[in-house]
């Protein structure tokens, strides 16, 4: 076997080996951002793909999943509280979420919220 057929082997192991472990990693984000939104009470509104107070995980990930909105930008707009975004009931505002518990789940949300 040749120097380059080895780097070439090893090459392709790497990526086989970082295609798996992104695959086992996104479970585990999307349980903990789950998690997160039970903990802080975001499903008293929110819920998966159906509207109930405020709009679904669903929506709030094709609104703001298009790249044009950070997860900083939707984790402040989450903590600030805002008013006609999604129709005329506000969200109160999230000081009290701790902002790497924000960080989180805006990201979740924009990656599409499982």
């Amino acid at each position: 076997m040749t120097r380059n057929d080895r780097k070439q082997r090893l090459a392709a192991s790497l990526a086989l080996a970082l295609g798996l472990c992104a695959g086992v990693a996104w479970p585990d984000r999307a349980a903990a951002s789950q998690a997160l939104a039970q903990k802080h009470a975001c499903i008293a509104c929110h819920q998966p793909a159906a509207k109930v107070v405020g709009p679904s995980w669903k929506e709030i990930g094709a609104r703001y999943g298009d790249g044009k909105t950070s997860a900083a930008q939707l984790a402040a707009s989450i903590k600030a509280g805002s008013s006609g975004k999604w129709g005329a009931m506000p969200m109160p505002p999230q000081g009290r979420v701790p902002d790497a518990d924000l960080q989180s789940l805006a990201q979740w949300l924009i990656d599409g919220a499982p």
